[in-house]
C-alpha cells in the first residue's frame, strides 16, 4: 500500500487525537474569508485522485458555503398562492456552489474538480482543483490542455459534482430519459 491509502483511510475512520485537529481547524476556518487560496491540498490524496499535479497552472481554493435552504426572493407585487413558500427548492448541491462561487472568484481559471474538507453546524468547506486556461505549462502538457478550450464548464454541470446533479452518473437500465439531459427529454415528449 502506498501513502496515499493510509491518508486515505485516515480520513475515512479518523483517531482521537485527529479530533482535535480537526476541531482546531474548522475554529481557524471559520475567521478566514470565503474563498482562499491555499499552497498545498489538506487532502493529497483525494486532491492527486481528481486531477491535481504539484507544477504551475494548478490552484487549490477552500471555499466556504453557509449551509441550510436557500431563501425565496421578496415578493414585490401581487397575491399567489405559491408565493406563501419560503423555502425556494433549488437542485443544486453545495459543492456545484462551491465551484460556481471559487470561479467567480478566480475568472482566468477553469475549475477541474473538488472535494470535501469539513463541515461544522453552519458552514461546508469544500476545496476546488483551478487550472490556469492561459498558463504555457498547460497549454503545453498534453493531458490537461483540452481545459483551456472547454470554456465555463463548471456553470454547465461539467465537473463531477455537475454531473452528479444532473443525474449522468448513471447509464444503461433505468437512466434513458437522462441524455442529452432531463429537458431535452421532455421537449421531445416520448
Amino acid at each position: 500500500m502506498g501513502i496515499y491509502k493510509y491518508i486515505k483511510d485516515l480520513w475515512k475512520k479518523p483517531t482521537a487525537n485527529i479530533y482535535d485537529l480537526y476541531r482546531e481547524r474548522l475554529i481557524k476556518w471559520r475567521k478566514e474569508p470565503v474563498t482562499i487560496r491555499l499552497e498545498h491540498p489538506t487532502r493529497i490524496d483525494r486532491a492527486r485522485s481528481l486531477g491535481y499535479k504539484a507544477k504551475p497552472g494548478y490552484i487549490i481554493v477552500r471555499q466556504r458555503v453557509s449551509s441550510g435552504g436557500r431563501k425565496r426572493p421578496q415578493i414585490k407585487k401581487g397575491r399567489r398562492s405559491k408565493h406563501s413558500r419560503q423555502r425556494k427548492i433549488v437542485s443544486k448541491s453545495y459543492q456545484i456552489i462551491a465551484e460556481e462561487r471559487a470561479n467567480k472568484k478566480f475568472k482566468n481559471c477553469e475549475v477541474l474538480n473538488s472535494y470535501w474538507v469539513g463541515k461544522d453546524g453552519k458552514n461546508y468547506w469544500f476545496e476546488v482543483i483551478l487550472v490556469d486556461r492561459d498558463h504555457t505549462a498547460i497549454k503545453k502538457d498534453k493531458k490537461i490542455n483540452w481545459i483551456s478550450k472547454d470554456k465555463g464548464r463548471v456553470y454547465r454541470g461539467k465537473t463531477s459534482a455537475g454531473k452528479k446533479g444532473r443525474g449522468l452518473l448513471k447509464k444503461g437500465k433505468g437512466a434513458e430519459k437522462l441524455r442529452p439531459s432531463q429537458r431535452s427529454n421532455q421537449r421531445k415528449g416520448y
